[in-house]
Protein backbone atom coordinates (compact mmCIF):
# COMPACT_ATOMS: atom_id res chain seq x y z
CA UNK A 1 0.00 0.00 0.00
CA UNK A 2 3.11 2.54 0.81
CA UNK A 3 4.43 1.68 -3.02
CA UNK A 4 0.82 2.80 -3.90
CA UNK A 5 0.10 5.83 -2.08
CA UNK A 6 3.39 7.24 -3.36
CA UNK A 7 2.78 6.43 -6.89
CA UNK A 8 -0.28 9.00 -6.26
CA UNK A 9 1.71 11.22 -4.82
CA UNK A 10 4.30 11.15 -7.79
CA UNK A 11 1.57 11.64 -10.09
CA UNK A 12 0.19 14.29 -8.52
CA UNK A 13 3.27 15.91 -7.72
CA UNK A 14 4.37 15.89 -11.28
CA UNK A 15 1.00 17.57 -12.33
CA UNK A 16 2.20 20.56 -10.47
CA UNK A 17 5.85 21.15 -11.96
CA UNK A 18 4.80 19.85 -15.61
CA UNK A 19 3.90 21.95 -18.83
CA UNK A 20 0.79 20.42 -20.47
CA UNK A 21 0.80 20.29 -24.52
CA UNK A 22 -2.12 20.88 -26.27
CA UNK A 23 -2.88 17.63 -28.18
CA UNK A 24 -6.14 16.58 -30.25
CA UNK A 25 -7.84 13.77 -29.08
CA UNK A 26 -8.88 11.81 -32.40
CA UNK A 27 -12.80 10.51 -32.76
CA UNK A 28 -13.49 6.91 -33.36
CA UNK A 29 -14.36 7.54 -37.28
CA UNK A 30 -11.30 9.71 -37.97
CA UNK A 31 -8.62 8.30 -40.31
CA UNK A 32 -5.38 9.20 -40.22
CA UNK A 33 -1.67 7.56 -41.09
CA UNK A 34 -0.43 7.44 -37.56
CA UNK A 35 -2.84 6.85 -34.43
CA UNK A 36 -0.99 7.29 -31.10
CA UNK A 37 -2.73 5.85 -28.17
CA UNK A 38 -1.68 7.12 -25.01
CA UNK A 39 -2.29 5.97 -21.86
CA UNK A 40 -1.93 8.38 -19.02
CA UNK A 41 0.39 7.40 -15.40
CA UNK A 42 -2.03 7.33 -12.15
CA UNK A 43 -3.39 10.99 -10.92
CA UNK A 44 -1.85 12.16 -14.29
CA UNK A 45 -3.34 15.72 -15.40
CA UNK A 46 -2.88 16.50 -19.41
CA UNK A 47 -4.60 16.07 -22.39
CA UNK A 48 -2.61 12.19 -23.04
CA UNK A 49 -0.79 13.61 -19.82
CA UNK A 50 1.77 16.20 -18.72
CA UNK A 51 4.51 14.15 -18.60
CA UNK A 52 4.74 11.37 -21.19
CA UNK A 53 1.71 11.65 -23.63
CA UNK A 54 1.54 15.33 -24.66
CA UNK A 55 5.40 15.53 -25.25
CA UNK A 56 5.58 12.56 -26.87
CA UNK A 57 2.66 13.13 -29.38
CA UNK A 58 3.99 16.92 -29.78
CA UNK A 59 8.07 15.63 -30.64
CA UNK A 60 6.09 12.38 -33.09
CA UNK A 61 4.77 15.56 -34.94
CA UNK A 62 7.78 17.30 -35.46
CA UNK A 63 9.83 14.37 -36.33
CA UNK A 64 6.68 12.85 -39.03
CA UNK A 65 5.81 15.94 -41.07
CA UNK A 66 4.24 14.86 -44.16
CA UNK A 67 2.10 12.02 -42.02
CA UNK A 68 -1.42 12.90 -40.66
CA UNK A 69 -1.06 12.14 -37.24
CA UNK A 70 -4.56 11.59 -34.74
CA UNK A 71 -4.71 10.99 -30.87
CA UNK A 72 -6.07 8.80 -28.02
CA UNK A 73 -6.72 9.32 -24.75
CA UNK A 74 -7.57 5.86 -23.39
CA UNK A 75 -10.12 6.00 -21.06
CA UNK A 76 -9.82 4.86 -17.79
CA UNK A 77 -9.97 6.09 -14.12
CA UNK A 78 -6.03 6.29 -13.72
CA UNK A 79 -6.43 6.03 -9.87
CA UNK A 80 -5.92 3.19 -7.62
CA UNK A 81 -8.71 1.24 -7.59
CA UNK A 82 -8.33 -2.56 -8.48
CA UNK A 83 -9.84 -2.84 -11.71
CA UNK A 84 -8.28 0.76 -13.24
CA UNK A 85 -5.60 -0.50 -15.37
CA UNK A 86 -8.21 -3.51 -16.68
CA UNK A 87 -10.34 -0.67 -17.81
CA UNK A 88 -8.18 0.81 -19.75
CA UNK A 89 -6.66 -2.71 -21.03
CA UNK A 90 -10.55 -2.83 -22.35
CA UNK A 91 -10.87 0.79 -23.75
CA UNK A 92 -7.38 0.73 -25.55
CA UNK A 93 -8.09 -2.87 -27.26
CA UNK A 94 -11.75 -1.54 -28.20
CA UNK A 95 -10.20 1.48 -29.99
CA UNK A 96 -7.83 0.08 -31.80
CA UNK A 97 -10.14 -2.45 -33.22
CA UNK A 98 -12.88 -0.02 -33.96
CA UNK A 99 -10.22 2.37 -35.69
CA UNK A 100 -8.47 -0.68 -37.59
CA UNK A 101 -11.67 -1.79 -38.84
CA UNK A 102 -13.08 2.00 -40.09
CA UNK A 103 -9.69 3.20 -41.14
CA UNK A 104 -7.67 0.23 -43.24
CA UNK A 105 -4.48 1.87 -43.51
CA UNK A 106 -3.70 4.03 -40.19
CA UNK A 107 -0.84 2.21 -38.20
CA UNK A 108 -0.70 3.02 -34.26
CA UNK A 109 1.92 3.78 -31.93
CA UNK A 110 1.02 2.84 -28.09
CA UNK A 111 2.45 5.15 -25.07
CA UNK A 112 1.94 4.30 -21.46
CA UNK A 113 3.24 5.64 -18.37
CA UNK A 114 3.05 4.15 -15.12
CA UNK A 115 -0.36 3.07 -14.54
CA UNK A 116 -0.32 3.66 -18.39
CA UNK A 117 2.17 1.09 -19.16
CA UNK A 118 0.27 -1.73 -17.54
CA UNK A 119 -2.54 -0.64 -19.68
CA UNK A 120 -0.33 -1.43 -22.73
CA UNK A 121 1.36 -4.33 -21.26
CA UNK A 122 -1.91 -6.07 -21.11
CA UNK A 123 -3.11 -4.83 -24.15
CA UNK A 124 -0.17 -6.65 -25.77
CA UNK A 125 -0.24 -9.88 -24.13
CA UNK A 126 2.50 -9.14 -21.27
CA UNK A 127 0.38 -9.31 -18.03
CA UNK A 128 0.64 -6.77 -15.24
CA UNK A 129 -0.85 -9.02 -12.46
CA UNK A 130 1.04 -8.34 -9.44
CA UNK A 131 2.78 -5.49 -10.52
CA UNK A 132 1.84 -1.73 -8.58
CA UNK A 133 -1.76 -0.86 -10.15
CA UNK A 134 -1.67 -3.96 -12.64
CA UNK A 135 -4.00 -6.14 -13.53
CA UNK A 136 -4.52 -9.65 -15.34
CA UNK A 137 -5.11 -9.38 -19.29
CA UNK A 138 -8.69 -8.68 -19.94
CA UNK A 139 -8.42 -8.13 -23.78
CA UNK A 140 -5.16 -8.45 -26.33
CA UNK A 141 -5.22 -6.67 -29.55
CA UNK A 142 -5.60 -9.47 -31.97
CA UNK A 143 -2.95 -11.37 -34.13
CA UNK A 144 -4.56 -10.46 -37.05
CA UNK A 145 -3.52 -6.33 -36.31
CA UNK A 146 -0.33 -6.84 -34.66
CA UNK A 147 1.92 -5.37 -37.90
CA UNK A 148 -0.35 -2.38 -37.74
CA UNK A 149 1.15 -1.51 -34.26
CA UNK A 150 4.57 0.44 -35.36
CA UNK A 151 6.21 0.98 -31.91
CA UNK A 152 5.40 0.48 -28.35
CA UNK A 153 6.59 3.52 -26.12
CA UNK A 154 6.77 2.65 -22.51
CA UNK A 155 8.13 5.13 -19.11
CA UNK A 156 8.21 3.76 -15.67
CA UNK A 157 6.32 0.23 -16.69
CA UNK A 158 5.84 -1.71 -13.24
CA UNK A 159 6.01 -4.76 -14.72
CA UNK A 160 9.68 -4.10 -14.61
CA UNK A 161 9.85 -4.38 -10.60
CA UNK A 162 8.82 -8.10 -11.27
CA UNK A 163 11.54 -9.02 -13.68
CA UNK A 164 9.34 -9.11 -16.54
CA UNK A 165 9.46 -7.16 -20.01
CA UNK A 166 8.32 -6.95 -23.64
CA UNK A 167 8.70 -10.13 -25.42
CA UNK A 168 8.02 -11.51 -28.41
CA UNK A 169 5.84 -10.23 -31.35
CA UNK A 170 6.17 -6.68 -30.04
CA UNK A 171 9.76 -6.99 -28.41
CA UNK A 172 11.64 -5.49 -31.41
CA UNK A 173 9.05 -2.34 -31.94
CA UNK A 174 9.00 -1.44 -28.12
CA UNK A 175 11.57 0.71 -26.25
CA UNK A 176 11.23 0.87 -22.31
CA UNK A 177 12.06 3.65 -20.49
CA UNK A 178 12.93 2.90 -16.45
CA UNK A 179 14.94 6.12 -14.90
CA UNK A 180 17.78 4.57 -12.35
CA UNK A 181 16.02 4.56 -9.16
CA UNK A 182 12.26 5.16 -9.91
CA UNK A 183 10.95 2.69 -7.19
CA UNK A 184 7.90 2.07 -9.43
CA UNK A 185 10.07 0.01 -12.23
CA UNK A 186 12.95 -1.03 -10.33
CA UNK A 187 12.74 -3.07 -7.64
CA UNK A 188 14.63 -1.64 -4.59
CA UNK A 189 14.60 1.79 -5.99
CA UNK A 190 14.57 4.46 -4.13
CA UNK A 191 14.55 7.83 -6.04
CA UNK A 192 10.89 8.67 -5.83
CA UNK A 193 11.50 11.92 -8.36
CA UNK A 194 12.77 9.43 -10.95
CA UNK A 195 9.55 8.71 -11.72
CA UNK A 196 8.61 12.60 -12.75
CA UNK A 197 11.39 13.06 -15.25
CA UNK A 198 9.97 10.93 -18.17
CA UNK A 199 9.39 14.30 -20.08
CA UNK A 200 13.29 14.11 -20.56
CA UNK A 201 12.37 10.98 -22.98
CA UNK A 202 10.32 12.46 -25.21
CA UNK A 203 12.61 12.92 -28.19
CA UNK A 204 14.49 9.63 -28.21
CA UNK A 205 10.91 7.90 -27.69
CA UNK A 206 9.84 9.99 -30.51
CA UNK A 207 13.20 9.00 -32.53
CA UNK A 208 12.46 5.23 -31.86
CA UNK A 209 9.10 5.11 -32.88
CA UNK A 210 9.49 7.15 -36.28
CA UNK A 211 12.20 4.90 -37.15
CA UNK A 212 9.68 1.86 -37.53
CA UNK A 213 7.24 3.83 -39.47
Amino acid sequence: MRIRLCLAALSLAGGATVATVTAPAANAATCSDIDVVAARGTFEPGTLGAIVGDPVFSALQKKLTGRNLTSYKVNYPADLSLTSAAQGNSDLVNHVNSQAAACPGQRFVLVGYSQGANVVDNSIGISSAGAVVGSPIVASIPAALEPRVAAVLLFGNPIRALGKSVTGTYQSRTIDFCATGDPVCENGGGDVLAHLGYTADADAAATFAAGRI
